[in-house]
């Protein structure tokens, strides 16, 4: 039997209320967080130095991490790049400390532990790039809402383009609340996953939205409560299968993607758990308070005059 074509029954409205208070409940939590708290932003956005060196061996890093912090370096990143024998060291450091003398004394470090290793690259980011760095990265989130409203509002009706721009926003907060709850590390490769969970789960709503149009044309003695149910139990198995296969390759990426792509990873997962759910719980519903019937979507009429060719 075609799983795709399995049609289920679910009465979703039936524990809608529940699924408020469980997104009003993450969202207090995220922002007061966020407030109180805010991210763990990584040496992109801090600025600091970055040094990776590479060994003629694979190489633990829990040694270089004790060996720095027995230097009095404590707030470090150490993790793998490109293999188990190059190592990627990020540390703050003010930007009138000479970066020769960081490298050459980070280098002294890692030769007490192995005298084969060698110095790969040494950078050193401002803070001042960093600050740049998260306003862009900010305009660009803001940037992509204003961008998916105008174009649902062109595609469906007004009422479902505040219902998907509700749910990103939901899925956005969420998102950056989990990191900043975890103190997980939030750089680069962090801000461009939660751009990419405004792609997913901005998908998965404009699936729902077309069969929920497709449906309100189709049944319109039903009452839209009815349509939208009957919609989203009509996608429910698309919705799945692509949220589980989407989690299985996350998931495979965290487990075998090594520290590098750690929070990337984290913050798909979360995401795509999210916007799984949003999308039926808050874009669907969105529209739905918002009173959306079937004669929003229907398109205009042409004027008695205009179809009699007579000019006012």
């Amino acid at each position: 039997m075609d799983f795709f074509k399995i049609e289920s029954h679910i009465d979703f409205f039936k524990v809608r209320k529940v699924a408020y208070a469980l997104s009003a409940l993450l969202i207090i939590i995220a922002i007061a967080s966020l407030v109180t708290r805010g991210l763990n932003f990584g040496i992109e956005f801090r600025g600091g130095v970055v040094i990776e060196a590479g060994f003629p061996e694979s190489v633990e890093l829990e040694p270089i991490r004790a060996a720095l912090e027995a230097d009095g370096i404590e707030r470090s990143i150490v993790q793998h790049f490109g293999s188990s024998r190059e190592v990627s060291i990020q540390l703050l450091a003010s930007e009138n400390e000479a970066l020769a003398e960081t490298r050459d004394h980070i280098m002294e470090i890692l030769r007490t532990l192995d005298a084969g290793a060698e110095l790969r690259r040494a950078e050193f980011v401002s803070a001042q790039v960093g600050r740049e760095l998260a306003e862009a990265g900010g305009m660009a989130t803001l940037f992509a809402l204003l961008m998916i409203l105008a174009y649902v509002s062109f595609r469906f009706q007004w009422k479902f383009s505040l219902g998907a721009v509700a749910a990103l926003v939901h899925d956005v907060v969420i998102t950056l609340g989990f990191f900043s709850v975890t103190q997980l590390g939030f750089d680069l490769a962090v801000l461009a996953a939660v751009l990419a969970v405004i792609g997913y789960s901005l998908n998965d709503t404009i699936v729902i939205f077309d069969r929920i149009r497709e449906n309100m044309l189709k049944m319109r003695r039903k009452s839209t409560e009815d349509v939208v149910n009957a919609s989203l139990n009509q996608t429910l198995s698309r919705t799945i299968m692509t949220g589980v296969t989407t989690l299985l390759v996350l998931v495979a990426l965290y487990v075998l993607g090594g520290e590098a792509v750690a929070g990337f990873s984290v913050a798909l997962i979360v995401g795509v758990l999210i916007g799984t759910y949003s999308s039926i719980y808050i874009a669907s519903e969105t529209a739905l308070a918002l009173k959306v019937t079937p004669v929003d979507l229907l398109p205009p009429q042409p004027d008695k005059d205009e179809e009699s060719g007579v000019m006012p």
